[in-house]
């Protein structure tokens, strides 16, 4: 950073402090809301099962409102990528309310989702609000939505590091500098305070064993770190393949979460799936005690995959979650390593695979569960980040750097094999 470039810095740092701390207390009090009533509609549902029989009806409320007021904010994540990586026109505010009811209503009604997306948007879509607030041009409005981003993350799961991260990471770095790096710790961490403000409670998850470093916990981990990025691929390719067929075959948008309503509603409560609804929290909670059962994971990417495919709102990392956790913990039958650590280290590892960001993982990892299992927790990440496949749950996601070098590589190969 030259002497005039780093003048310029110090002299808008004020104002940039200005709008992290505007952000992070609009992100994360937004944050402390959805998570109060997504708590709510929850205990409703889990108290009142049979209102999962009305999920068709929630699908066609989610599937009108964006029909007529959401097709520019429809994209959700992807188009807070699309927006930084070529930015067009300021984010619509109005994507925030729209993600926030629409994933209430998913879950209230039973389908399988997550948080961390609705989260996002609705940092994504209240920091870009300040473009025009400050007359801000798209350099600029790239650091807003690396603002956007982090807040909601941070604020969401209560881990700020990761957080910050997750942000600079998922967009491959690309087009950061220096500030955007120091302002997105910052943001992240007022917005985590924010939701502390709010007395708002985050799942705790404990690994109380973590075994010696050696040849044979480290291949053990090289192997649940291999299986969870496939699990990790099996999951984005289930949310995308499920999302075309629905697109193709059903033409009129606010029909398709109605049908996949239908479905949902058999398989959920006519056949007994209830633990498959929702976030699945008790579900990850249990899988680092007891053994979950071998097919749990895979049922949970495919419910997760319909539901989300069908048009349903909500996020796709505490199903990743839920994938990683209960795929370790099963393996915890067949492979002699503490079931909290085969858990943990699958509970980010999927997520590693999935989005791309095996450092904003890790570092997860140790926030949620401590610095001792972090050698078990990189590596696992790591391995998963390879091998799960150049395509992750965010479409528009640029891939780049050793991954993109690497499955290059193979795509030559298999070229020259013709």
């Amino acid at each position: 950073m030259t002497s005039q470039n780093t003048k310029q810095f110090l002299l808008s740092l004020p104002k940039w402090i200005l709008i992290c701390a505007l952000i992070g207390i609009l992100s994360g009090s937004a944050s402390a809301f959805f998570l109060v009533s997504l708590e709510w509609v929850t205990q409703f549902r889990i108290q009142h099962n049979w209102i999962i029989w009305l999920l068709p009806f929630g699908g066609l409320l989610v599937g009108l409102s964006y029909y007529y007021w959401g097709e520019s904010v429809v994209k959700g994540n992807n188009l807070l990528l699309e927006e930084y990586e070529k930015p067009k026109k300021v984010i619509p505010f109005k994507m925030a309310p729209l993600v926030l009811l629409g994933t209430l209503l998913t879950h209230l009604f039973g389908g399988s989702a997550g948080r961390e997306g609705t989260a996002v948007q609705m940092g994504g879509a209240i920091a870009d609000q300040f473009t025009k607030i400050f007359n801000l041009d798209n350099a600029e409005r790239r650091i807003l939505i690396i603002l956007g981003i982090s807040a909601g993350f941070a604020s969401v799961f209560g881990t700020p590091l990761a957080g910050a991260v997750f942000a600079l990471e998922v967009l491959y770095f690309s087009k950061i500098n220096f500030k955007s790096i120091l302002l997105s710790f910052v943001v992240a961490y007022a917005a985590y305070f924010t939701v502390e403000f709010w007395k708002i409670k985050h799942t705790h998850y404990s690994i109380p064993v973590v075994p010696e470093l050696n040849f044979d916990t480290i291949f053990y981990t090289i192997l649940v770190g291999l299986l969870s990025g496939l699990a990790a691929l099996l999951f984005s390719r289930s949310t995308h393949f499920w999302g075309s067929l629905f697109s193709k075959n059903i033409k009129y948008p606010p029909l398709r979460p109605v049908i996949g309503g239908v479905v949902l509603a058999a398989a959920i409560a006519g056949l007994g799936f209830t633990k498959f609804s929702g976030l699945g929290v008790p579900v990850i909670v249990d899988s680092f005690s007891n053994p979950s059962e071998w097919y749990d994971f895979l049922l949970k990417i495919l419910f997760t995959g319909f539901t989300l495919g069908a048009g349903f709102k909500g996020g796709e990392v505490t199903p990743l979650f839920f994938v990683g956790a209960t795929l370790g913990s099963a393996l915890s039958i067949f492979i002699p390593m503490p079931i909290a650590l085969l858990a943990g280290v699958g509970f980010v590892s999927v997520f590693s695979g999935a989005t791309h960001t095996p450092i904003a993982c890790t570092i997860m990892g140790m926030e949620l569960f401590g610095i001792q299992p972090g050698i078990f927790i990189a590596l696992g990440c790591t391995i998963a980040y390879f091998s799960s496949g150049s395509v992750g749950i965010y479409k528009s996601q640029i891939v780049k750097g050793a991954k993109y070098k690497l499955y290059q590589r193979f795509q030559k190969k298999e070229l020259q094999n013709l």
